[in-house]
């Protein structure tokens, strides 16, 4: 029993980092409709960003300026990137988004190499012991993370005016436009917003896998999986959505000796795949109604 409690807590840790690249994921789809495709790759580039500024200051005072940097890329990105080809079919944006993914993923091996580098770790060594199951303080310092994130994102969409603009053009653009607001400025601090918080899981996830471009790569699966679980029009749904993946894969990998560690990743895609057969809109998403 005690082993398999700690592989629960192993699970719960992995689902964590899948949930903050997936609530990116969530924010991006809400807003444009369309699933971004280079959200791992650009949260790789913060965590690089992260890595060369605490050469040079404290770790926590790069930290702030990555998220700040991150803030401000996903503006511009939307700006130059992903508003001239806006109204135009799904699948360029789609295209759009692929395209960004290797043009991300290409900088960050040119200006940082494809060698491995080692990630400071933010949280102390050590474990807290309970009941003969240890939980890692780093573990404990993600889920803190993640749910203050979550907070943060339901403080804002909640109880701010710009939260509430940002849901009103999520929900119809068309009509936040005619009521005066500013959608082009909304969608900008959307994807902002889907950058930052995909930065800190970058973060998160750079001292466990090691410093590398081609780090965020798996973990975008299990994003991928998380969003669609959980519904891609639910942030909520993505959180959750990554603690089950997160859970299942721990528990397949450790009791399916088919699987093991090495087929892993089917996991995911067997969740997606049967997600997309049984319940399209996820766990907690809703479905699409359309008058006809």
């Amino acid at each position: 029993m005690t082993e398999f409690v700690q592989q629960l807590v192993e699970g719960l840790s992995a689902g964590a980092i899948y949930a903050g690249l997936a609530l990116a994921l969530v924010l991006i789809y809400r807003f444009t409709g369309v699933a971004n495709f280079a959200q791992g790759e650009l949260a790789m580039f913060s965590a690089f960003l992260a890595w060369q500024l605490s050469q040079v200051m404290p770790f926590w005072a790069a930290l702030v300026l990555t998220l700040v940097i991150s803030f401000l890329a996903g503006m511009v990105i939307e700006r130059v990137v992903i508003r001239p080809v806006e109204g135009k079919p799904e699948i360029t944006l789609v295209i759009v988004t692929v395209g960004l993914f290797f043009t991300v993923h290409a900088a960050a091996g040119w200006i940082w190499s494809y060698q491995v580098k080692s990630f400071p770790n933010p949280f102390p060594d050590g474990a807290l012991r309970v009941a003969d199951v240890s939980v890692g303080y780093g573990s404990l310092g993600i889920f803190a993370v993640v749910g203050l994130v979550m907070t943060l994102l339901y403080l804002l969409f909640r109880y701010t005016a710009i939260g509430l603009a940002m849901r009103a053009v999520a929900c119809n653009p068309q009509s936040a436009r005619l009521v005066g607001i500013r959608v082009g400025t909304v969608l900008s601090l959307g994807w902002g917003l889907a950058a930052l918080v995909g930065s800190v899981s970058g973060v998160l996830s750079a001292p466990l896998l090691f410093l590398d471009p081609n780090m965020m790569s798996g973990v975008l699966i299990y994003a991928f999986a998380a969003a669609t679980l959980g519904g891609f029009d639910s942030p909520g749904g993505a959180v959750a959505g990554g603690l089950i993946v997160g859970v299942a894969e721990t528990l397949t990998g450790a009791y399916v000796d088919a699987i093991g560690t090495e087929l892993k990743i089917g996991v995911p895609l067997v969740i997606i795949l049967g997600v997309l057969l049984l319940r399209p809109q996820g766990l907690f998403g809703h479905a699409a109604v359309e008058r006809v």
